[in-house]
C-alpha cells in the first residue's frame, strides 16, 4: 500500500509538472483578487512582522504557510472532544504508518507505533522536572536537534514556550498532545497523538534516561510532524533547531579561522541567554568516529556554559577562559584531556569557584575544557542569538541583556523579483532592498562602531525535500547610502554598477539560512538579499540584530500613478476635434457601433485582433517532458509591424478605412491568421504528443471586457465614441511603451522590465504588486506577452480609479462596505 501511495504521488506530481502552463492559464484569475486586496486600503509599501507568543497560530491556519497541512487542528477543541467521547486522539494528518517515518523507502524492518502506556509502567510527561539529560540520541541522525533541545532545558522561560507544562497523562488524559515552534516570524502550535515509533517495544528515537518519561519523544514527534516525516529530520544544523526552539537568530563560525574576539563574543552571547553548540567535521569513512581524545567527529556538542574561572597555582594566580559542553548521547563518550572529569587541573580551582559553576564528575556527556583546547578540537561554533521577547523581565533587570531586531519577509519571483547575485548586473538590482538605520555605536566600543547581525533564511524548504525540493543558493550584500542615494526607491541599475559593497554574507550556500556579523559605522545601509543565479523562486525572511536600536524599511516605490516618471508618449499626434482623422474615426466607429452607436467587447475585440495582429505574441512550443523547461519561439506570420510614422487612426484602424465588407476588414476569412493546434507551426506537419503550443488567437475576451469596463462609466458593457476614443488613445501609448521594451519583436518583455515599462505609463509599484502581477501574468520563461501587458495597464488603472475615487478627502485611505467593493470590481 506505501508503494501504491508513492507511485501515485510521484504519478500526480509529473502530471502536474506537465500540465503546469495550464494550470497557471486558469489560476490567472486570481490576480483580481490579490490586486483588490491591495487598493481596499493603502496601507505602507512595507510589511513589517515581529514574532511573539501572544500571536500564536496553529498548524493547518491559513496563515501559517506551513507545510502540507490544510486542516485546522485546535488543541482544546480536539481534547474537549475526545475527553467527552472516552476515545483517544488518532492524528489524521500525522498517522501511525510508514509514511510519518520515511518518504525516500520503506523501514528495513516492522515498526510498530505504541503509546507510553504499552510502553512503560506510570508514564510521566516529565520525572522530577526537567534537564538536559534526559535528552537522548536513538537511531535518527537527528543529533543537531538533541543538542538543540538540551540547550532549551537551561532556560525554564524559554523551554515552557515550546512545551506547554499543563500535559500529563493522569488529568484530562485524551492520547493528545501539542507543542510550540517558531516558523518563519511566526509561532505554530502543533498538534500530536501520543503514539511513538519503537522496535520490540523500545522507543527508536529520542528517549530519556528514564524509561517512563516522554516529554523529549513527543517533542521530537511534533518537530516531524512540523516537516513532514521523522526522515526530513535527518542531517541538519544545531542552529536550525534552535532558531525554532526560540525565534532566535544564528551564527556560526570556523574556529580554524576565528576571529580574535572569539571568546568576547561568547560571553557576550551567555550575557544574553544565548543557545551555543559546536561540532567537529565529520570523518568520511566512519560515521560518527571517535578522536583519541573521546570527541566524536560529526557530531553535535551542547555548550552549557562560558566563563572566565579563577585559577590559583605554586607559582601565580588569575582567570582562565572555560567553556562546558555535552554530548546529547548522555553517556561516558566525554573529553578526555586537560580538565576533564577529576583531571588533575581542578585541583588548582578554589572548592567556592567549583561550587560557583556546579562542577561535576558524573559519566553523564558532560565535560570542560580550555578555550585554547577548544580552539584545537572543535571546527564549528554556532550561537543562536535569542530575540528581544525571549528574556523575561526579571532576566533583564538582573543584568541579563537583549538584542533589538527587525525582520522583513519577502519573496523572489521568477522574472520579476529574483534577480540573482551581483554576477548578474542587469537584474540584481530588481532583488527586495532594505534600508537599515543605526544611531547609537555600541557601549564600550572604542571606535564607535554598531554591532549588526544579518541573517537571511529561506522558508519551507525542509517540509518539501520529499518533494525533491532542496534549499537554495541564497546570500546578501550591503552598501553604504548617502544621503542623496536615500532618495531613490529603489536603487537602480548604475547604483550597483558604480558602488562597492561595505560587506556581504560570508558565501551564497544552499543552507536554510545564511548569517553574517559586521562591525558598521552609524549611518544608512542598503541590504540586497538574493539567490545566486537568476529566476530562482523562493520565499524568505531577512532580520537584523543589533546591539542598539535599528531602524529597518523596505527600499521600494510606493503604489499610485503620476509623479516622478520618465513617460513614453506614442510618436504621433492626438488627435484634435476638427482633425480629419478624427472625422474618419467617427465614420468609422458609426458603421461598426450600428444602431445603439456604442461598441461592445466583441466588436472591440475584432478591431484589436486585425490592426494588432504582429503586436501579440509568437506562438511557443514546448516539449511537455523536457527537463530543461526550454521554449522555441516561433516565427510570426506575415503582415505590418504597425510600428510605421502614422497617425492614431491608421495605426489602430487603418484596415478598416479601405471600403471593403466590414467582415473582410476584420480579417475574419483571412485564413494566413489561423492554424491547427495540431500543425507544426514550422513546416504544417503534426506537433507529437509531448509538445504543448502556447498558441495565441488575438486578445482574450477578458482583457477586451476589462477595456471596456474600465471607461464604461454607467456599466452597460459598451463604450460611446467619447469613450472609445480614449481608450485608443490609452492603447496605443501602452503600444508605444511595450515596443521600446520588446527590442526582439517577439511580442513579449522580459518580467524584470515589467517596473520600467508601467513606470513609463505613469504607474509606481511596489514588489508585492509586481510579484503578484508576475505569478498572475507571467509565463513559465518569465516573460508578459503584449495583450498581457495590456492587462495590466487596464487592471492597475481601474483600480486605482476605484480607490480615488472612494479616498474624497486625499488621505490614501477609502473604506468600502463589502456589497460596494464587490459592486465596484467584479464587473471590471
Amino acid at each position: 500500500m506505501d508503494d501504491l501511495r508513492g507511485f501515485l504521488r510521484q504519478a500526480g506530481q509529473e502530471f502536474l509538472n506537465a500540465a503546469g502552463e495550464a494550470a497557471m492559464g486558469a489560476a490567472k484569475d486570481v490576480v483580481g483578487s490579490v490586486i483588490n486586496e491591495i487598493f481596499i486600503k493603502k496601507e505602507a509599501d512595507t510589511k513589517r512582522v515581529l514574532p511573539s507568543i501572544k500571536n500564536m497560530r496553529v498548524l493547518g491556519e491559513k496563515s501559517s504557510n506551513l507545510g502540507p497541512y490544510s486542516e485546522v487542528q485546535d488543541y482544546e477543541t480536539i481534547l474537549n472532544s475526545c475527553l467527552a467521547s472516552g476515545s483517544l486522539f488518532e492524528d489524521p494528518l500525522f498517522p501511525a504508518s510508514n509514511e510519518s517515518l520515511q518518504f525516500s523507502r520503506r523501514p528495513d524492518r516492522h515498526i510498530e507505533w505504541l503509546r507510553p502506556h504499552e510502553i512503560a509502567e506510570n508514564p510521566q510527561f516529565f520525572v522530577e522536572g526537567y534537564s538536559r539529560f534526559d535528552v537522548q540520541q536513538g537511531e535518527l541522525g537527528d543529533c543537531w536537534l538533541l543538542a538543540a533541545t538540551a540547550n532549551l532545558t537551561q532556560e525554564s522561560n524559554l523551554f515552557f514556550r515550546v512545551i506547554p507544562a499543563e500535559q500529563s497523562f493522569e488529568e484530562n488524559y485524551a492520547g493528545i498532545f501539542h507543542f510550540r515552534f517558531w516558523q518563519y516570524g511566526k509561532w505554530v502550535d502543533v498538534i500530536i497523538d501520543d503514539r511513538l515509533p519503537t522496535y520490540n517495544g523500545e522507543l527508536m528515537y529520542m528517549h530519556s534516561t528514564e524509561k517512563n518519561e516522554f516529554w523529549s519523544a513527543l517533542l521530537e514527534k511534533a518537530y516531524a510532524k512540523l516537516h513532514g516525516s521523522y526522515e526530513a529530520l535527518k542531517g541538519g544544523s544545531t542552529c536550525e533547531a534552535m532558531e525554532d526552539f526560540t525565534g532566535g537568530v544564528s551564527e556560526w563560525y570556523d574556529l580554524k579561522e576565528a576571529p580574535g574576539n572569539l571568546f568576547t563574543i561568547l560571553q557576550k552571547a551567555a550575557e544574553r541567554n544565548s543557545m551555543m553548540g559546536c561540532s567537529i567535521e565529520p570523518d568520511p569513512n566512519v560515521t560518527e568516529a571517535e578522536t583519541p581524545q573521546g570527541l566524536i567527529r560529526g557530531h553535535a556538542y551542547s555548550i552549557t556554559k562560558v566563563c572566565l574561572i579563577d585559577i590559583v597555582t605554586p607559582n601565580r594566580q588569575g582567570k582562565i577562559p572555560m567553556i562546558r559542553m555535552r554530548n546529547p548521547w548522555g553517556n561516558e563518550a566525554e573529553w578526555n584531556g586537560p580538565w576533564s572529569d577529576s583531571s588533575p587541573e581542578w585541583r588548582y580551582i578554589p572548592e567556592e569557584q567549583k561550587a560557583e559553576i556546579g562542577l561535576t564528575f558524573d559519566r553523564d556527556g558532560e565535560f570542560w575544557m580550555s578555550f585554547q583546547d577548544f580552539l584545537s578540537h572543535f571546527d564549528r561554533v554556532e550561537i543562536c542569538n535569542l530575540s528581544p521577547d525571549s528574556l523575561t523581565e526579571d532576566q533583564q533587570q538582573s543584568g541579563k541583556r537583549k538584542w533589538e531586531m527587525s525582520m522583513y519577509e519577502g519573496e523572489w519571483t521568477p522574472g520579476v523579483t529574483a534577480g540573482g547575485c551581483r554576477n548578474f548586473l542587469d537584474t540584481f538590482w530588481h532583488n527586495p532592498q532594505y534600508i537599515i538605520t543605526l544611531v547609537d555605536p555600541d557601549e564600550e566600543d572604542e571606535e564607535g562602531h554598531c554591532t549588526v547581525i544579518v541573517a537571511l533564511m529561506q522558508k519551507n524548504r525542509r517540509s518539501k525535500r520529499n518533494m525533491g525540493m532542496e534549499c537554495l543558493t541564497i546570500g546578501f550584500a550591503i552598501y553604504s547610502l548617502n544621503d542623496r542615494e536615500l532618495e531613490n526607491r529603489p536603487q537602480g541599475l548604475n547604483f550597483f554598477r558604480y558602488k562597492s559593497s561595505v560587506g556581504r554574507s560570508p558565501h551564497f550556500i544552499n543552507t536554510r539560512e545564511v548569517c553574517a556579523r559586521f562591525k558598521l559605522p552609524p549611518g544608512h545601509y542598503l541590504i540586497v538579499p538574493s539567490t545566486f543565479d537568476p529566476n530562482e523562486e523562493g520565499e524568505f525572511i531577512i532580520r537584523v540584530f543589533s546591539e542598539t536600536q535599528n531602524n529597518m524599511e523596505e527600499n521600494d516605490d510606493h503604489v499610485g500613478y503620476g509623479g516622478k516618471a520618465d513617460p513614453i508618449t506614442p510618436g504621433f499626434p492626438t488627435p484634435k476635434p476638427l482633425d480629419p482623422q478624427k472625422e474618419s474615426l467617427r465614420r468609422l466607429f458609426d458603421s461598426i457601433a450600428g444602431k445603439d452607436m456604442e461598441v461592445d467587447w466583441m466588436e472591440l475585440k475584432r478591431i484589436l485582433d486585425h490592426s494588432m495582429r504582429d503586436d501579440l505574441p509568437k506562438p511557443v512550443v514546448f516539449n511537455r517532458f523536457s527537463n530543461t523547461n526550454a521554449f522555441e519561439t516561433q516565427a510570426a506570420g506575415p503582415g505590418d509591424d504597425g510600428a510605421g510614422a502614422c497617425g492614431l487612426l491608421s495605426l489602430i484602424c487603418g484596415p478598416f478605412l479601405k471600403g471593403t465588407p466590414f467582415e473582410d476588414q476584420l480579417g475574419m476569412n483571412d485564413q494566413s491568421n489561423k492554424r491547427l493546434i495540431g500543425d507544426n507551426p514550422n513546416d504544417g506537419g503534426p506537433i507529437t504528443a509531448n509538445a504543448i503550443v502556447d498558441e495565441t488567437h488575438g486578445f482574450s475576451k477578458d482583457v477586451c471586457r476589462s477595456m471596456v469596463a474600465m471607461l464604461d462609466a454607467d456599466k452597460s458593457g459598451k463604450l460611446g465614441f467619447e469613450e472609445f476614443e480614449t481608450l485608443l488613445s490609452e492603447i496605443a501609448k501602452w503600444k508605444a511603451i511595450f515596443k521600446v521594451y520588446d527590442v526582439e519583436n517577439t511580442g513579449r518583455v522580459s518580467g524584470f522590465q515589467l517596473r520600467e515599462a508601467l513606470n513609463s505609463a505613469g504607474y509606481h509599484l511596489n514588489n508585492r504588486v509586481l510579484n503578484a502581477l508576475g505569478h498572475r501574468y507571467g509565463s513559465r520563461d518569465g516573460k508578459i506577452a503584449f495583450d498581457d501587458f495590456i492587462m495590466c495597464a487596464v487592471k492597475i488603472k481601474t483600480y486605482i480609479d476605484i480607490f480615488k475615487e472612494q479616498d474624497t478627502e486625499k488621505t490614501e485611505t477609502a473604506t468600502f462596505t463589502l456589497e460596494e467593493w464587490i459592486e465596484r470590481t467584479i464587473y471590471s
